[in-house]
């Protein structure tokens, strides 16, 4: 017998309670004020929007953070192909102003707005700690970005430096709008799977498991997203649905050559290549480990 019942699975496609997203729209509604309360920063342009699993609907704890973009949008930086410059584009810089002078307006703006003991500066991003109304939100300050091709179109994402040093792009936006799409095109099944491959992976760690730490929620959602749509929309249980796609995953996982077109949900980014934080033969071992926890 599986290791959960049908019913079982059904309630992990659930979201948090109301009471939970209520917190999370609070927590975006303070920084937006924040931003646009600075002196500094409210001179300039700039974006405040959700990302990650809150925006994307897809968080399953009632203790998941929140995270925000706070993007500058005075002028861009940007990637141009091969024997392409500046002047071929008409490109600007990013407003004269250094990407730690604005991470450090960011924080200045938070820390007027929450007081310092509720701000913590990270490498990556800015905490603001959770309370009674808001829950944890991690503020992540970057510069717009655009990857230009050699016909002039571009793909328009977010671009950051970590104070390690390290540089970060995503396609927040992108990624938002396709779950979207493959999410009507599954029936509203696809963000419901996603839920569970992250609520199962939470069992496993809180019933002793050793998860590997590559294996993180983001690239569930991503892994699921290379689902064929059919196996969504094909089967009448969430047992099936979750059994197939596991199937999927595993036998596509075993070589790189058969997966290495996957791409990020947003599709500008590709899954696998060199210098990410996970491999396909991680993804492959943890869906072995995942089945027979299930008990399948």
């Amino acid at each position: 017998m599986a290791k959960f019942s049908e019913d079982t699975l059904a309630s992990f496609t659930r979201p948090p309670s109301d009471s939970e997203e209520t917190k999370l729209a609070n927590s975006e509604r303070m920084v937006r004020q924040a931003i646009c309360e600075d002196d500094i920063l409210s001179k300039l342009k700039v974006e405040v929007f959700g990302q990650g699993s809150y925006a994307n609907d897809t968080n399953v704890r009632l203790n998941s953070d929140i995270d925000i973009n706070v993007r500058c949008m005075e002028g861009f930086l940007v990637d141009l192909p091969n024997g392409k410059s500046d002047s071929d584009f008409g490109l600007l810089d990013a407003g004269g102003l250094s990407f730690t002078e604005y991470k450090n307006a960011v924080e200045n703006a938070l820390v007027k707005k929450f007081g310092r003991s509720s701000v913590t500066r990270n490498d990556k991003c800015i905490t603001i700690e959770e309370n009674s109304y808001r829950i944890e939100t991690d503020v992540v300050p970057t510069f717009d970005y655009r990857s230009y091709y050699a016909n002039g179109t571009f793909s328009q994402g977010a671009k950051f430096y970590a104070d390690s040093g390290k540089s970060i792009v995503n396609y927040p936006l992108q990624h938002i709008n396709n779950g979207k799409s493959k999410n009507s095109l599954t029936q509203r099944r696809f963000k419901r799977l996603t839920r569970i491959y992250r609520r199962i992976r939470y069992k496993m760690m809180e019933d002793g498991l050793s998860v590997n730490d590559k294996i993180t929620s983001f690239l569930l959602e991503c892994l699921v997203w290379n689902v064929p749509n059919p196996t969504f929309n094909q089967y009448y249980s969430w047992t099936d649905r979750l059994k197939n796609s596991i199937i999927y995953l595993h036998e596509n996982t075993t070589e790189l050559e058969k997966c290495k077109e996957w791409g990020e949900v947003s599709e500008i980014l590709y899954l696998f290549y060199s210098g990410r934080k996970w491999t396909h033969s991680d993804v492959n071992a943890y869906l072995v480990q995942m089945w027979n926890y299930l008990e399948y």
